[in-house]
């Protein structure tokens, strides 16, 4: 008897979580916040997660199940797990349908095309199993940030791109939102599904190719470091593009889940800078790094920036919007905006992540993106807030095609740097007494 519970738990565990989740997804959209909704959403995966791990792995997800999967070889539970989660989401979609009085259909949304849509579920879904392989599949499995990183995912995805395309990410979600709602249509789970699952497979593949000297038991090679910072920085741009364009209600702490989330991701892999500003500051600092790594990094970043501003483009049926101080504010209230936040973003990067007496082992990418969080709200309508050449960039060369220009970039990206060489400069009075600093200094590094 106790042996058949010991098999049964993790597809009951399954079961279970992916049901909260699939009801939380069912109740918020009929009654909840449009402020909160994405964030009641994002903190019930995280505590289902938490609370499952040890059961079950806390997939939640077929995605999830299928990328995990393909990197692990075990087919067998991954189809197990994907009928626990299925059952899960349709269960939980008739549940709220029935206790509610009213359901909603799936498709998307209303001005948005079907492979405008599929793209939203393609990326975001990659998103969340990348950072599923990422933080709990490698090397870094045993953290305790795993649920945050992997939940909050929802946030960055859901407020970015929940206006093209709903925001599932997950088949379940998309298969128990229509089983519930069949009787007004059905048939755009089909379709969600097809895209969420290539979106796992893409991840499944780009996570065998950053994380190739885990399998090595080499060093992280240069095309790593290009590939994790491009993916990081993409990622990070995209969300930026599809929040200011759908009009997010909360664009900044979607923004900024986005930037931790991948930096929990791709911390141990690049340093996940994602940012040439941040680069440039850890180069003037001598450490940690070299100047082609530098260059390597700097070149993935923006790179990776411009294509994400041509993908939300894509996405946005054409539109663009331009990088410019806010209205009422000149262009030297923007520079002071983006070299104080800026500083602020790459003087916590040093000190949290590059340092033995200050280093964090759970939060630093939590700390990191918190200064997106702070910057973004304090001096978002001054400068936008961007506090990244690849940012600056992105959204730049984008709006070329609806007739803008790049000068601004040009000087958000010197005022970005300025703030970085600050930083570093602070960095190096400030952190002179730290033990691993005292050894670059009697190595000469520095």
């Amino acid at each position: 008897m106790a042996d058949n519970v010991a098999m049964a738990a993790p597809y009951v565990a399954e079961f279970v979580g992916t049901y909260m989740l699939v009801l939380t997804v069912g109740c918020n959209v009929l009654t909840g916040s449009p402020v909160w909704a994405v964030t009641s959403i994002a903190c019930t995966l995280m505590a289902m997660i938490y609370a499952l791990a040890n059961v079950s792995g806390a997939h939640l997800n077929p995605a999830v199940s299928l990328a995990v999967g393909i990197v692990e070889n075990d087919w067998k539970k991954t189809g197990f797990y994907i009928l626990s989660q299925l059952s899960g989401g349709i269960l939980a979609g008739l549940s709220y349908s029935i206790a509610l009085g009213e359901t909603f259909n799936l498709a998307p949304t209303s001005g948005s095309l079907w492979y405008q849509a599929g793209l939203a579920e393609f990326i975001y879904t990659f998103m969340l199993c990348f950072v599923v392989l990422n933080v709990a599949c490698s090397k870094d499995a045993g953290n305790q940030y795993f649920g945050l990183a992997i939940g909050f995912v929802v946030i960055a995805g859901g407020y970015g791109a929940g206006h093209i395309s709903g925001g599932c990410f997950n088949p379940a979600v998309a298969l128990g939102i229509d089983v519930s709602s069949a009787m007004i249509g059905f048939g755009w789970s089909i379709a969600y599904i097809i895209f969420e699952f290539l979106g796992a497979a893409a991840a499944a593949g780009l996570y065998w190719c950053v994380r190739q000297h885990e399998r090595d038991e080499s060093e992280v090679k240069l095309p790593a470091i290009f590939l994790s910072e491009f993916i990081g920085t993409f990622m990070l741009v995209l969300t930026v593009g599809l929040n200011v364009l759908g009009g997010s209600k909360a664009p900044v702490w979607s923004i900024a889940c986005a930037l931790m989330c991948m930096i929990y991701a791709l911390g141990s892999v690049s340093g996940a800078h994602f940012n040439p500003a941040v680069t440039a500051c850890v180069m003037m600092t001598n450490r940690k790094t070299d100047f082609k790594a530098c260059g390597v990094r700097v070149a993935a970043q923006l790179t990776g920036g411009i294509v994400a501003g041509f993908t939300y483009c894509l996405m946005e049926g054409g539109r663009t919007f331009p990088l410019a101080p806010g209205k009422g504010f000149t262009i030297w209230q923007a520079a002071f905006a983006e070299v104080i936040f800026t500083f602020l973003l790459c003087y916590v990067v040093c000190t949290v992540a590059t340092v033995n007496e200050n280093k964090l082992t759970q939060y630093f990418g939590l700390a990191i993106g918190s200064c997106v969080t702070a910057g973004g709200y304090a001096i978002g309508a001054v400068s936008g807030g961007s506090l990244n050449p690849a940012v600056s960039f992105g959204i730049s060369l984008v709006h070329c095609v609806n007739g803008g220009g790049i000068l601004n970039a040009i000087w958000y990206s010197l005022f970005e740097i300025v703030g970085g060489a600050i930083a570093a400069g602070l960095f190096i009075f400030t952190h002179s007494t730290d033990s691993s600093f005292k050894q670059d200094l009697k190595d000469n590094k520095v």
